[in-house]
């Protein structure tokens, strides 16, 4: 399962969406700035603000870091 944490004004958020659906990854979106519950969520995974955080299957990283999401989820670069 792949979880992203975001904000509407974050490009990187949307970046990381965009790169996601490119290669037909189904994804959770949570706009943190929303959603308290998630807010917190997602600094007690992190201990951290900043978006975008991505959770996949466990495995957190923050930030759009394209070769270690894609790493994580097996994509060839």
């Amino acid at each position: 399962m792949i979880k992203i944490y975001s904000t509407q004004t974050c490009p990187y958020c949307v970046t990381l969406k965009e790169f996601l659906k490119e290669k037909s990854f189904a994804f959770e979106d949570v706009d943190v700035s929303q959603d308290e519950k998630a807010l917190e969520e997602m600094v007690q995974k992190t201990g951290q603000y900043g978006v975008p955080v991505i959770d996949i299957d466990g495995q957190v990283v923050v930030g759009f870091d394209k070769e270690v999401i894609s790493k994580l989820l097996g994509i060839k670069n």
